[in-house]
């Protein structure tokens, strides 16, 4: 009988997990947010729709950090056009932007203003040039505090070929889409970098167009698909203060494969 029951209700929680309503809500001002999206639309059959400013960004991107800045500056956000869909129709809202200044872009603050998503499972997902998915869900958390934000999903715009595969392995770790995956290793214990893994973090970061600092010491998993490192990097602000950031580096097993940098947590 004890069986039965377990049975029945894990029938039912299945059931209830694969009823929720999903809606892929995203902003994109190049393009690169969009691809996103509608790849996680494509995997998780859930509607979609994107946010448009009703005065359109220029996608040239000084402008945009010009205007962005202004906008911030003055607290007079940018309007955006009305949503064709009802935010209380869904359980599930997969919510994607480019991150700007460190956080969600611009359009993303009215959105959180005007709409209700009280009670909501807000799942974040964002492309960045180096990072910024940690504090964009941290500031997602403070706007919405009536909504249950989730683990989210970052790639960097360098990257966003590798967005499928990834996003595969996020829906099914965070029980989105069905499906069984290999769980991933724990990383290993920090250990001091030495020539090689140096030359492997330079050879993966030293072409972005902003210095990343020097890495200290570094940890590494293997993985299906190649290798993953962990570094704790010291650099210096534009204040001349010492800072630290953590960096993630994979290199992929084919021969001759590129280690790339895919995220930095500040």
């Amino acid at each position: 009988m004890k069986k039965l029951l377990f049975s029945l209700a894990a029938v039912t929680a299945i059931t209830t997990a694969t009823a929720q309503k999903a809606l892929v809500l995203y902003y994109s001002e190049g393009g690169t947010t969009k691809t996103v999206a509608e790849e996680l639309q494509k995997q998780t059959g859930a509607d979609i729709e994107a946010i448009e400013a009703v005065e359109p960004y220029t996608g040239i991107f000084q402008e945009t950090i010009q205007r962005g800045q202004r906008e911030m500056q003055s607290g007079q956000w940018p309007a955006i056009k009305p949503l064709k869909s009802a935010i209380k129709n869904y359980d599930v809202i997969f919510l994607g932007y480019p991150i700007w200044f460190g956080t969600y872009a611009n359009p993303i603050v009215t959105l959180l203003k005007e709409e209700d998503f009280a009670g909501k499972k807000v799942v974040p997902f964002c492309t960045f040039g180096s990072g910024g998915l940690n504090t964009s869900t941290d500031a997602l958390t403070k706007a919405l505090p009536k909504a249950d934000i989730q683990k989210g999903y970052g790639v960097r715009t360098a990257r966003v070929a590798a967005a499928a595969k990834e996003l595969d392995r996020f829906l099914k770790e965070n029980g989105y889409k069905k499906g069984a995956i290999e769980k991933l290793p724990e990383y290993s214990a920090q250990q001091p970098v030495g020539d090689a893994e140096k030359a492997l973090f330079d050879a993966a970061c030293s072409s972005y167009q902003f210095p990343l600092g020097t890495p200290q010491t570094f940890c590494k998993r293997p993985t299906p698909d190649g290798t993953d490192y962990k570094f704790i990097v010291k650099s210096r602000g534009m204040n001349g203060e010492e800072s630290t950031s953590t960096i993630y580096v994979t290199v992929g097993k084919a021969e001759g494969a590129k280690p790339e940098f895919t995220e930095v947590v500040r």
